[in-house]
């Protein structure tokens, strides 16, 4: 007879909302439970955008608390968020400040700077990680010499700071830290000699815990404010989103790419070992761990972000954005008439996104997209080109087939993106699931209780339990192609 499911609280926190979820998980049986949702709001301050930590904190206890209330608790629960940044605790451990955005604009030029000391070309030798000018690497450089760092005892990354105020236990998550520009690809550990040469203190980087170690439990407080028990397990999960929404991705497949597609998408291949070298480091591909020592061989591309902030100041406008009915729209504009390359610097920091795709097709002698069906097929069509010159680079790189995409993440809801992507790759797309990242937290928790035994049963039980869709690929290959080389992509 099959074992009766054990529950899992996930907080899943992305770059523009945070959920709190519940998942019963067993051999036979993935369930997921929405208990609270919550804006992700960064806080623009007179010094920089921040993240607003302790609001994300206080919507952490009140959603464990309605996930105790309306589902009867959990057996461990597991913190996820986005990656590089973090927030510095003094030798008490108190928090020096509000955490920096990754898109505050402190990191300019940091990185030209530092070419002295730690040339990109050493620094990828050893990390193997894509070149972002937010790294953290070049975050811990722009607060060089300002108070908080001459304070700093200990860095942690959001969600390890989060599990410490819920358990006072100090610890590094690896698949997080894996994107810090300090942690060495091929050993899996922190690089003292980068360390080293940068003059950041060894002490500073907290020891690291694995996907399905133990990372503590709850503070007597903390039960008293969610009413879970005390000494309710925290468990350390793969804690940079995307690696969990990767243990979710519905593979039986071998050669599998993948999109973990929101704010950003990132695209590439899983793989047993690092891609270390002058090729990779060109097309600035990222070498990132995942659950079991597996390697993220990836790039990140701009993603929904471009979309997002298109609506969003579409609304500030009092303009329709309701994006169904604009994605109808999109679907029937005309196919290839604006494009742009994600990637561009000018679409990083937030503002006016319609008006930066106009200045970018203005540039590139290109008639600015005329309307809003036409912005938001400009949109979906660059990341669909996007995605297929990433994933012909991975590939490539690698020495890899690859049969078949999943896109999973929220983009998955996005029918013309999904379609779109099948159209420029000419593979096959499998959408979903949604809450990929999510259910990647609630079943390395449930494999720590030993009710799901690795990886592929994992994957397995995701593709039997939730929905997905596919796409087969109709797109014409030359037409791809062209627009594919009208902004520099392949």
């Amino acid at each position: 007879m099959p074992s009766r499911p054990s529950s899992f609280a996930a907080v899943d926190l992305g770059a523009t909302s945070g959920r709190v979820m519940v998942g019963r998980a067993d051999a036979d049986t993935l369930r997921l439970t929405e208990v609270h949702r919550f804006a992700n709001r960064p806080v623009e301050l007179p010094d920089g955008l921040r993240w607003d930590v302790v609001g994300l904190y206080g919507d952490v206890l009140e959603g464990l608390a309605r996930a105790a209330r309306e589902t009867g608790g959990a057996a461990s629960l597991g913190i996820d968020s986005w990656a590089v940044d973090y927030g510095l605790l003094d030798g008490s451990g108190r928090l020096l400040g509000t955490p920096y955005h990754y898109r505050d604009g402190r990191t300019e030029g940091v990185a030209a700077r530092l070419e002295g000391v730690l040339p990109a070309k050493d620094l990828y030798e050893v990390t193997g990680l894509q070149h972002l000018p937010f790294n953290t690497v070049y975050q811990l450089a722009a607060e060089a010499g300002t108070p908080q760092r001459g304070l700093a005892r200990t860095l942690l990354l959001i969600p390890d700071l989060l599990t410490y105020w819920l358990t006072g236990s100090v610890g590094a998550e690896a698949t997080n830290a894996s994107t810090t520009g300090l942690f060495d690809a091929r050993r899996g550990d922190w690089s003292y000699p980068v360390l080293d040469r940068l003059g950041i203190a060894h002490g500073l980087l907290p020891p690291l815990r694995f996907p399905g170690d133990p990372a503590g439990t709850l503070r007597p407080a903390v039960a008293a404010a969610t009413g879970l028990p005390e000494g309710t397990p925290v468990t350390a999960v793969a804690s940079h989103d995307t690696a969990s929404a990767v243990v979710a991705v519905p593979a039986a497949d071998e050669a599998f790419a993948y999109v973990s597609c929101g704010t950003w998408s990132l695209a590439g291949l899983e793989l047993d070992a690092p891609v270390i070298d002058e090729p990779a480091r060109a097309a600035n591909f990222t070498n990132e761990r995942g659950v079991d020592g597996t390697v993220r061989f990836l790039r990140n591309i701009m993603g929904l972000w471009l979309l997002t902030e298109t609506l969003r100041t579409w609304r500030a406008r009092g303009l329709p954005a309701e994006l169904g009915p604009l994605l109808d729209e999109a679907a029937a504009a005309e196919p290839f008439a604006a494009l742009v390359d994600p990637d561009d610097p000018s679409f990083l920091p937030p503002g006016d996104m319609p008006e930066r795709i106009a200045a970018y097709c203005a540039r590139t002698g290109q008639r600015p997209p005329r309307g809003q069906g036409a912005v938001v097929r400009c949109v979906v069509e660059s990341l669909a080109l996007a995605h297929r010159s990433v994933l012909r680079t991975a590939a490539e790189l690698a020495g890899r087939d690859v049969r078949v995409v999943h896109l999973v993440g929220g983009g998955s809801r996005n029918e013309l993106l999904c379609r779109l992507t099948a159209d420029a790759t000419g593979l096959p797309v499998v959408a979903g699931p949604a809450e990929a990242t999510a259910l990647g937290n609630i079943l390395v928790q449930a494999r720590a209780f030993g009710l799901v035994p690795d990886v592929r049963a994992m994957r397995a039980l995701v593709a039997r339990t939730q929905p997905l869709r596919r796409y087969e690929p109709s797109g014409d290959e030359r037409a791809w192609s062209a627009a594919a080389a009208r902004v520099g992509l392949r």
